[in-house]
């Protein structure tokens, strides 16, 4: 039986970071607070709980003082660093460059306004981490919307500034832009960024590939992962024989009958050891 792992699957640079942060810090002092949950997959976030990282909500964060936690790479809010100011907490920023650049386009639209009186529109998921930390950039005026069926919820009579969540879906964003401009009023002016992180865009069509040269896809992905669902939807496209695990337990032997050639694939918050372990246990059957 022929198993092979992705090459290109495995955690983003601004995940990577973040860990690296992580396990510096836990090697010093082996305890750390982290803002939210360091990566969307639960296996990881268990191994770094065992060496000494806690995962904290805002509302624990608002009664810690002089203590030092970790921003994970989604990125946070102005009210965080606020509150970490008042509380004299020393903050260990891992916000991936990304993002970071993104906020900092948000915060000038909204506070220097490129264009009068801005309709910020994001395109991105509701309550995810990295949609709040841009949200809060426009003192939580900003309109969020998930996919084109929600398009009627911007006012198409006022200008509009549109960028998007950094793992969205790139067809899913040109869709939206297309949608806008055939809706638009007239003498309105709109202004569209292609914010997508290309770490997650650029994945899709090796993704692809990758899915389609084996006969049995397994691709490893925490439940919380956005660009997860999104890169496994088009393994599912390119192979129907695609099956989305968490970890080795999840795997059904029946799967296995009959073939030869698997491909283990994740998504840029999986982390390369677990996809490692399943191959392991796939071995063992």
């Amino acid at each position: 039986m022929k198993i092979e792992i992705d090459k290109g699957s495995g955690f983003c640079f601004g995940v990577t970071t973040a860990i690296s942060k992580a396990e510096e810090e836990l090697n010093k002092t082996g305890h750390l607070y982290c803002l939210g949950d360091i990566v969307h997959n639960s296996n990881e976030v268990e191994r770094l709980q065992r060496i000494g990282l806690e995962t904290i909500t805002h509302e624990q964060l608002e009664k810690l003082h002089d203590v030092k936690v970790l921003l994970r790479a989604h990125g946070e809010p102005p009210s965080t660093y606020e509150t970490a100011r008042r509380n004299n907490i020393e903050i260990i920023d891992a916000t991936c460059p990304v993002v970071l650049k993104l906020q900092q386009r948000i915060h000038k639209s909204y506070h220097e306004h490129d264009i009068p009186n801005p309709q910020i529109v994001i395109y991105g998921k509701r309550g995810h981490a990295e949609v709040n930390g841009l949200v809060g950039q426009t003192q939580g005026s900003a309109l969020v919307i998930e996919s084109v069926e929600e398009i009627d919820k911007i006012d198409f009579t006022r200008d509009i500034v549109l960028y998007s969540q950094t793992t969205k879906s790139l067809q899913g964003f040109k869709s939206i832009v297309e949608t806008i401009k055939q809706r638009i009023a007239p003498g309105v002016e709109f202004k569209s960024y292609d914010t997508i992180c290309r770490s997650v865009a650029n994945r899709i069509p090796q993704i692809c590939e990758f899915a389609q040269q084996h006969e049995l896809i397994l691709f490893v992905c925490g439940s919380k992962s956005s660009n997860g669902r999104i890169l496994f939807a088009q393994c599912l496209n390119a192979n129907p024989n695609s099956h989305l695990i968490s970890n080795e337990t999840e795997i059904d032997p029946k799967w296995l009958e009959g073939t030869s050639n698997i491909g283990i694939c994740g998504a840029t918050s999986t982390p390369s050891w677990l996809m490692n372990q399943v191959k392991d246990y796939l071995l063992t059957l």
